[in-house]
């Protein structure tokens, strides 16, 4: 079990926490929430002792072993994966070093003979002879080929650097595991994975992590961090959803009655105070309003974007066509592809990492050029378009607002008054709209690229994974505002919550082939089970 007591973390006046005080119990999966900027890494650092709170006191029962994520992309460059993974388990890497080492000398003295016999004891009681089919096992559920264990780390990108990490973590088998976002940069099938890993998963799991279905499918509890505290609700986040808008109605409830009461109390002591016959009901009511507490609640930390998306031209009957399109780097992506896109259609392009999801959908929008065949737009198509790294589009060295307002009419004569209210309901308030682009958060630069989509008016809304740096509210208020668009959409994402919610036709990558499905993802998982299923007879 880990617990906090009295846990206070403040930057100058700024409070992200006060006075918590929690536990987290073993054989529990709890999911930790709250808005961007509430406090969940902080807390979840001080947890892990990597971050000193301003007052009161971690405390892990005795014995008790725990793993954290780390998120240093760099730290084991030079060193090969399969390494990076066993160096997980302190006390098995000393001790497989140590016998790597006994093994690689040509002569060996007395003592060292006696020694190998002591070791291969104790490697045996740390679990080596299994380590690497361990290793193996975590490596491959989260993409990685057996071919590639032993590449160093550095010729790995960022986001597979932390698929690594990750497994890293989950090979020291820690009584206590702290994952924050875990989930990011994981395609489905790896989430998939890591989502089944974790149910199996005995100890104590703190989980942070924006993705709803992996919270539905992983917690049984809900840490939310929000008005400077920790409230815990038992169930997974959806649970937590429903219970948390019944507490809140009930405060609000409560609070109104509160309040009419005092006002009514309030009323009759100004009215009769001065009235000899009515001086002692008057001081009796005083004393009832002086007892009366209105409880009014902390400010909350979590607040909702306001997304429209409102298209300023209307979409013709012809929208994409791509005839016979093909795409090789270094190895072929796809080739001789066929694809029409109509309106209404809202279609996720899925597949695991590094199949050709982004390099399909820019050949689609045509900001890249296929090696063979062609795409065209129809006449009236205007895209609105979100990169998987914003930065693609950010131009380094603007503020916000500089950026932001080449999307307001040229001749608004409100242009910056305008841009500046756009802001506001993507949550940029004062000073935020004056900060260099570089330096905005992941979700900040994220609402910034939507809120220059929800300027510019696009009919066909292209996205490539907008979940990543989202915050829970931010995700919800994206995919309500989506479910309510009546032009084109077209997204990649590994969010099944997404996915499901939103499309209606799903493009899979995969092998070097195209599957166009029109259908939503339930629809399409099924219809793959039962090739599966078909496949598997006729071998038989």
């Amino acid at each position: 079990m880990i617990s906090a007591n009295a846990l206070t973390m403040r930057y100058g006046k700024r409070v992200l926490f006060e006075n918590v005080s929690i536990k987290f119990r073993a054989g529990n999966r709890y999911g930790l929430i709250g808005a961007n900027g509430a406090g969940k890494s902080t807390f979840m650092k001080i947890l892990a002792d990597t971050l000193e709170a301003s007052s009161g006191e971690v405390h892990i029962d005795q014995g008790c072993t725990m793993g954290y994520l780390k998120q240093d992309h760099s730290a084991y460059d030079g060193i090969s994966i399969l390494d990076t993974v066993y160096m997980g388990n302190e006390k098995l890497w000393a001790i497989h070093q140590e016998r790597e080492e006994l093994y690689s000398k040509a002569d060996l003295t007395a003592d060292e003979e006696d020694a190998i016999a002591t070791i291969e004891e104790r490697f045996e009681v740390v679990g080596g002879y299994t380590m690497e089919t361990d290793a193996a096992i975590l490596l491959d559920g989260l993409g990685f080929p057996a071919s590639q264990h032993n590449e160093s780390m550095d010729s790995l990108q960022g986001g597979w650097k932390l698929r690594v990490l990750l497994a890293q973590v989950l090979f020291a088998k820690p009584d206590i595991l702290l994952l924050d976002e875990p989930t990011n940069h994981l395609d489905m099938a790896s989430r998939d994975w890591l989502e089944t890993f974790l149910q199996r998963y005995n100890g104590t799991l703190i989980v942070i992590s924006h993705d709803r279905y992996f919270l539905n499918q992983v917690t049984t509890h809900i840490a939310d961090l929000d008005f400077e505290e920790i409230r815990m609700f038992t169930g997974n986040y959806d649970n937590f959803m429903i219970t948390n808008e019944m507490l809140l109605e009930k405060h609000r409830k409560d609070t109104a009655a509160t309040e009419k009461r005092a006002g009514e109390l309030k009323t009759f002591i100004t009215r009769f105070s001065a009235n000899a016959s009515k001086a002692k009901q008057a001081t009796s009511r005083q004393k009832e309003l002086d007892k009366l507490e209105v409880n009014k609640m902390k400010p909350s930390s979590r607040v909702s974007p306001y997304i429209k998306f409102v298209a300023t031209e209307r979409l013709g009957d012809r929208v994409i066509d791509a005839v016979n399109i093909s795409k090789t780097y270094d190895e072929t992506l796809f080739e001789n592809v066929d694809l029409s896109i109509a309106p209404g259609d809202k279609i996720a392009i899925i597949g695991t990492n590094g199949v050709g999801k982004t390099t399909l959908l820019k050949l689609l929008i045509k900001q890249l050029e296929p090696d063979t065949g062609e795409v065209s737009h129809g006449s009236t198509v205007k895209i609105s378009y979100f990169p998987q790294e914003a930065m693609e589009v950010l131009t380094k060295g603007k503020t916000a607002l500089d950026w932001l307002i080449q999307f307001a009419p040229p001749d608004d004569e409100m242009r910056e008054t305008d841009t500046r209210s756009a802001m506001g309901r993507m949550l940029f308030k004062g000073d935020d709209a004056h900060k260099p682009v570089e330096v905005l958060s992941g979700g900040e630069k994220a609402r910034l690229v939507t809120c220059s989509m929800l300027m510019e008016g696009g009919n066909v809304l292209v996205f490539d994974e907008p979940t990543n740096h989202l915050d829970l509210e931010s995700i919800e208020a994206l995919n309500y505002s989506l479910t309510l668009v009546e032009e084109t959409v077209l997204f990649v994402s590994h969010d099944r919550e997404f996915i499901s919610s939103l499309a209606n036709r799903i493009i899979e990558i995969a092998d070097g082939k195209i599957t166009n499905y029109p259908g939503n993802l339930d629809d399409f998982e099924a219809y793959k089970a039962k090739l599966k299923k078909d496949a598997k007879a006729e071998k038989v």
